[in-house]
């Protein structure tokens, strides 16, 4: 099934200079990216995007954190993107984080992971809404997708 995630490349990706690494990661897979900008996230929009944070002991920390430094805001298509992005970062901590996956080659930490990707389609489509207008979007279809999947596969 064809679908959009958020993507965030956080405060440290950008500091590290790794956005084109991570970003080539997901071209490579054939991703499809339809929205990206760069940013800096408020503390209102931080807390927006981690309602279910916001009352828990680690959020302050948190937020100093996604507020210190810009990021930069993808939003990224595909088949089965959601997982496949979940799958391509690795685990959250970077720690555990298993070799070949980003955090797993690029990360040591729990909070300085170097990307947030939405976690289910509920998740993408509340997230996207409050980085990206619905005219910031540039669908189209790229011209190697026919080299990628099948037609059958959507």
């Amino acid at each position: 099934m064809l679908q959009r995630s958020l993507v965030l490349l956080k405060p440290d990706c950008v500091e590290r200079r790794l956005m084109g690494q991570v970003i080539s990661r997901f071209e490579a897979k054939g991703l499809n990216i339809v929205a990206m900008k760069m940013l800096r996230v408020s503390p209102e929009l931080s807390k927006q995007h981690y309602q279910e944070h916001v009352e828990k002991p680690f959020y302050p920390s948190l937020e100093e954190f996604i507020t210190s430094a810009p990021i930069v805001a993808l939003a990224v298509e595909g088949l089965d993107v959601i997982r496949l992005i979940r799958d391509m970062l690795g685990a959250t901590n970077g720690l555990n984080a298993a070799p070949g996956t980003i955090r797993g080659d690029y990360s040591s930490s729990r909070q300085m992971n170097l990307v947030h990707a939405s976690d289910s389609p509920e998740s993408a489509k509340r997230e996207l809404a409050l980085y990206f207008a619905d005219a910031d979007f540039c669908e189209h279809e790229l011209l190697l997708t026919k080299s990628l999947r099948a037609k059958d596969e959507a």
